[in-house]
């Protein structure tokens, strides 16, 4: 089981985002996806699913030619991937039971999990997809807005892995968190990729959490692959904007270690 880009280019009228660009995520890994704004990285992301098409290349999921598959097709794929986004995106509307158990309706998951029609069955998954992001039942009444950010972000993950997915594609999942909850949420997909043997794709400009997690690093600029491979070879890089990245990282780490001090 993997993902294989090749030859992926991608654009937007005349400008182009994606140029001719050719990896392979490996089955269990995690895979950061890092970069400037608007360098494509939440593109690739959504070209995995199906959700925006590459002009020219193509994308294989297990082997499926993405590009060319049939809605029902794209619809047996999607169910393996789950998508974490940027923000919580819960339902106001329904409670933390109806919002974690919403992903258990969809026709290809009721088709491969007969026995989970029930609402009572239903009630155990959710419970323990919560225990999972480390929440409990208590909060199964209550609404997004009665729950701190950090709980509802927790609560988007737990309604992601609810249908099992073998593939979760997160989306910039710590941007505009606290120094602790990014912490958490990094430590999160960390426990969870490993504990359930997930494949983790995350897009993210977050250098400190790809350094910690990561089993590879990509870096996408101008279009093109900049730079792949692991933390190690990332750290010792000499390419610019890399170290940059890099510089960043080691300010707050010192920032963090100056506050902690004190």
């Amino acid at each position: 089981m993997s993902i294989r880009f090749v030859n992926v280019s991608k654009s937007f009228g005349p400008r182009k985002i994606l140029q001719n660009i050719s990896f392979e995520i490996l089955k269990g890994e995690i895979l950061f996806i890092l970069g400037k704004s608007g360098v494509g990285k939440s593109v690739t992301l959504k070209q995995i699913v199906g959700l925006m098409k590459p002009d020219e290349g193509d994308i294989y999921l297990d082997g499926a030619p993405i590009s060319k598959l049939s809605l029902e097709e794209l619809a047996v794929i999607r169910s393996q991937c789950g998508m974490v986004f940027q923000h919580p995106a819960l339902l106001d509307s329904l409670n933390v039971f109806e919002n974690v158990a919403f992903g258990l309706g969809t026709p290809q998951y009721m088709k491969t999990h007969p026995t989970l029609l029930s609402q009572e069955a239903k009630k155990s998954v959710v419970i323990d997809k919560l225990k999972r992001v480390h929440l409990t039942d208590s909060i199964l009444e209550r609404f997004p807005p009665e729950i701190s950010h950090g709980m509802q972000k927790r609560t988007s993950i737990a309604r992601t892995l609810a249908p099992e997915p073998s593939y979760i594609l997160f989306d910039e999942p710590t941007t505009g968190l606290d120094p602790i909850t990014t912490r958490a949420i990094t430590d999160l997909i960390f426990e969870l990729s490993r504990e359930l043997k997930i494949t983790s794709v995350v897009v993210s400009h977050d250098m400190a959490c790809a350094l910690s997690i990561a089993d590879r690093i990509l870096v996408l600029d101008q279009g093109e692959i900049l730079a792949l491979g692991t933390p190690e070879e990332m750290r010792k890089s000499k390419i610019p904007l890399i170290v940059d990245f890099l510089s960043e990282t080691l300010f707050q780490e010192d920032e963090i270690t100056q506050k902690e001090v004190k």
